[in-house]
């Protein structure tokens, strides 16, 4: 991990005024890897592993605006939700700061959107010792967040930082979004490892095409099929021709967390490494082909790989009340005018076959 401020791949490129799908965007790159984040939202788009063409994240089937050029009257083609603005830019791997999940209605009349202001704020960027660095100021969240990313042959370290400019405690959210999606992601053939134990399905029905038993508990992977008389082995894409499904899991506390994905096609595996301490959480969401609403229009192939403090996406009242599950907590505190900070990588490499163990720069 990135410690003591110690620069990691001070050789890669950094270019801070580029086009990504028509998005303003900056990149950073080396031989290896390519990673491109956008300008608004601070989504990182893309990890494109060079020697394949592939970039595991997820990109939205629909065309992607800015989010500051988002109204609900001038663009209802993203749907007329609190989080429409959200899904006018989302792409790839974005940040739920300071909620993971819906707003309540008076934070939405305040102006909060779904998963919080770090998802649609507009930051700045810029190159710092080899790194790429991220800032904005949440004006409703009353937060300042940064984001540093750095490389390292085919691995992006990842620090975030964020400051409290309030004089009081708070509870928070704080969940990194990490989607994947074609050509990477494919019906019935991706497969996964993670370093997740006691897990549980979303407490009630996740979609029209949901297809395990809502609340039920279970050890990872093997997860209770609605029908009661089966279980379905998260470890591999469903290859159903549409789906859903949300599933919450708690991390081995006692290892260094982890998620990996193989794409047999490419021979690529991709995955996030984190400290179980910061995130404690990872929510598996699944859309495939099951949301037919505007913008998702019954197109879309999505799996959410979302480590975090909560397990689940839900207002903060209800995270709050929620309070511990599996005997741990389901949020995180902010200190009065305090600052916290985490540190995670990514990493995409060569395989031709699923990784059983990481064999990663640590």
């Amino acid at each position: 991990m990135i410690t003591r401020g110690e620069t990691i791949g001070s050789a890669a490129a950094v270019a801070l005024d580029v086009r990504s799908r028509d998005r303003r965007a900056a990149r950073i790159e080396n031989d290896a890897v390519r990673v491109t984040v956008l300008r608004e939202g601070g989504h990182i788009a893309e990890i494109l592993d060079k020697a394949t063409g592939v970039n595991p994240l997820w990109t939205p089937p629909w065309t992607s605006i800015e989010p500051s050029a988002w109204s609900a009257a001038a663009h209802p083609e993203f749907g007329s939700g609190s989080d429409a603005r959200l899904l006018a830019g989302i792409m790839g791997h974005n940040l739920c700061l300071d909620i993971f999940g819906g707003p309540s209605d008076e934070e939405a009349a305040a102006g909060i959107t779904a998963h919080g202001e770090a998802s649609v704020a507009a930051y700045d960027i810029a190159a710092d010792a080899g790194a790429l660095v991220l800032r904005a100021r949440l004006p409703l969240a009353q937060m300042i967040v940064e984001r540093r990313i750095a490389l390292d042959g085919s691995t992006a370290y990842v620090r975030e930082t964020i400051t409290s400019l309030t004089a009081i405690d708070r509870p928070i959210g704080w969940t990194e979004h990490v989607t994947l999606g074609p050509p990477f992601l494919r019906r019935g053939t991706t497969e996964f490892r993670a370093s997740a134990t006691r897990s549980r399905v979303f407490e009630s029905a996740f979609g029209a095409d949901d297809y395990l038993r809502p609340g039920a508990d279970f050890e990872w992977p093997f997860a209770p099929a609605r029908d009661g008389r089966q279980t379905i082995d998260l470890r591999r894409l469903a290859g159903a021709p549409a789906s859903s499904a949300y599933t919450a899991h708690r991390m081995d506390p006692d290892r260094q967390a982890f998620f990996v994905a193989f794409s047999p096609e490419a021979k690529l595996a991709f995955g996030y490494v984190w400290s179980a301490a910061d995130f404690p959480w990872m929510g598996i969401w699944e859309e495939n082909a099951s949301r037919t609403h505007a913008p998702w229009n019954g197109r879309t192939l999505a799996r959410g790989m979302e480590f975090g403090a909560s397990p689940f996406p839900e207002s903060r009242r209800r995270m709050v009340d929620r309070g511990r599950m599996f005997d741990t907590p389901t949020y995180r505190w902010l200190p009065a005018l305090g600052t916290i900070a985490v540190e995670y990588r990514a990493f995409v490499r060569g395989a031709d076959a699923i990784p059983e163990s990481l064999d990663v720069p640590s």
